[in-house]
């Protein structure tokens, strides 16, 4: 998937005025937020638990060659293969490497953003075989030929209508008066065509949620069963991961398992918790003849020390996003690439560039609600605050914004030059603007105007009154 970050701001109008979209992005702002709500009430702990998971990733940062190495040896001594990747480039060449060992023609997938940011299914496609996904959100939108735009419901920008389209259109060998209109309907179709796939396929593909030191486990929740025939059928299971997935203990991964579900769906487990730790043994009756891991950096080892190590804190739930109200208003999509949302608008210039990215951590109104409900504690809108800084120091942000805050800049260094301009601003606004209590348009201020009227200063000023308050105490 190429970036196309920098077009945020053309996506975003294109995705504001999507009907569609909007009815499917409404469905998703109560479903997400309200489950989510309903099941940490239900657990008192939730917040201490936040806590323990925060400072289990903390220490496995500050240890992770360590904890990294301890997994390797782990995974060898149960039979698997470890592969590093400093590049999408090698971990796509590496995955291709092991597919063409047995003469694939076909790969099962699980749902993997790893896999998206390296662009595998494009990869392996032009490389001759082909990839299928299996999870339905993401086989709904290979059908449709359409990214991702959500971390863990890819689809979600989509009403059942679109994918009755997609399916009557893509399967086409099946009668056409079959009945569609009901969502058990919709997924027993997509059940019958994935089946015979899962059988046939030489390979298996999976990402993980949790890297386990300890056993040389890798981990995957899903709320499908899809995750467990794509990685226990086919010859070979390919676990693509990035670094910082890594944990020290098994105990340490269920404590994360608790915060994991009921922040990204809302519920207290998901449906399938899966541990693979090598391949099959000869007293196993099913999985894989080999067990590979694909561990990738792709910028990860850049960020720690720096002050965007507590990003390699997450763990995928899609929390911040679900609560965004920049997100909920354009989706997904309009990020332009593989990750959206808060945690997208620290990460994507990490990977991509803020040359490439620099207007995602602008498109926040550092409301502060991705902080307040991450459950590994991310100071989202503090590091987005540092992608502006940096931002700017490189002149990457339009001239007129600099010489702007430069002028503001000017006048805040000055106190009362500044309380005597603003004062006089707010008396002449709110000369203006009392009849109304408000304007529809401003000099310099079409930015907010043409979307939202802007009140009439209604008195004097927060420095003004905060002075009298202070005077009369």
């Amino acid at each position: 998937m190429k970036p196309t970050s920098h077009a945020f701001k053309s996506n975003a109008t294109t995705a504001l005025h999507d009907e569609r979209l909007q009815r499917a992005l409404g469905n998703m702002r109560s479903g997400f937020q309200d489950k989510r709500l309903a099941a940490i009430d239900k657990l008192p702990e939730f917040e201490t638990l936040r806590d323990l998971g925060r400072d289990i990733k903390n220490h496995t940062l500050e240890h992770i060659d360590f904890y990294l190495e301890r997994f390797e040896s782990k995974v060898i001594q149960n039979g698997g293969h470890v592969h590093w990747a400093r590049t999408p480039q090698e971990a796509r060449e590496k995955i291709l490497e092991i597919c063409r060992s047995v003469d694939a023609k076909t790969v099962t997938k699980g749902k993997s953003m790893i896999a998206e940011e390296i662009a595998l299914n494009d990869f392996l496609e032009e490389s001759g075989i082909e990839p299928i996904e299996t999870d339905l959100g993401e086989y709904i939108i290979q059908i449709r030929k359409e990214p991702p735009s959500h971390i863990i419901a890819p689809a979600v920008h989509l009403n059942q209508t679109d994918v009755e389209e997609s399916f009557r259109k893509i399967h086409n060998d099946l009668p056409v008066d079959r009945p569609l209109s009901e969502p058990r309907q919709l997924l027993d179709e997509a059940r019958a065509k994935l089946r015979n796939r899962f059988i046939d396929a030489d390979v298996g593909i999976t990402g993980a949620n949790f890297l386990i030191a300890e056993t040389g486990s890798t981990v995957i929740v899903t709320n499908e069963g899809n995750g467990d025939l794509t990685q226990t059928l086919p010859k070979i299971h390919i676990v693509l991961a990035s670094l910082e997935k890594v944990v020290p203990t098994l105990d340490d991964a269920a404590t994360i398992f608790r915060l994991l579900a009921r922040s990204a769906t809302g519920q207290e487990m998901s449906v399938y918790t899966t541990f693979s730790t090598g391949p099959k043994r000869p007293e196993d009756l099913d999985g894989p003849e080999q067990y590979h891991v694909v561990l990738l950096d792709n910028g990860r080892s850049a960020m720690l020390g720096t002050e965007f190590q507590e990003m390699l804190r997450c763990i995928r739930c899609a929390a911040c996003m679900n609560h965004c109200p920049v997100y909920s208003a354009v989706g997904g999509h309009a990020y332009g690439w593989v990750y959206p949302g808060p945690m997208g608008a620290v990460l994507t210039p990490t990977l991509v560039g803020v040359q490439e990215a620099g207007h995602l951590p602008n498109a926040s109104t550092f409301c502060g609600r991705c902080e307040s409900v991450c459950p590994m504690r991310i100071p989202l809108p503090k590091m987005m605050r540092q992608w502006r800084k940096r931002e700017f120091e490189k002149k990457l942000s339009p001239g007129t914004f600099r010489a702007g805050l430069g002028l503001w800049a000017f006048f805040a260094k000055r106190p009362a030059l500044y309380q005597a301009v603003t004062g006089l601003a707010m008396r002449v606004l709110g000369r203006f603007g009392k009849d109304k209590g408000r304007f529809k348009s401003l000099p310099l201020a079409g930015g907010w105007t043409s979307v939202r009227d802007m009140p009439a200063p209604q008195g004097r000023t927060f420095q003004q009154l905060y002075r009298d308050k202070k005077r009369a105490a």
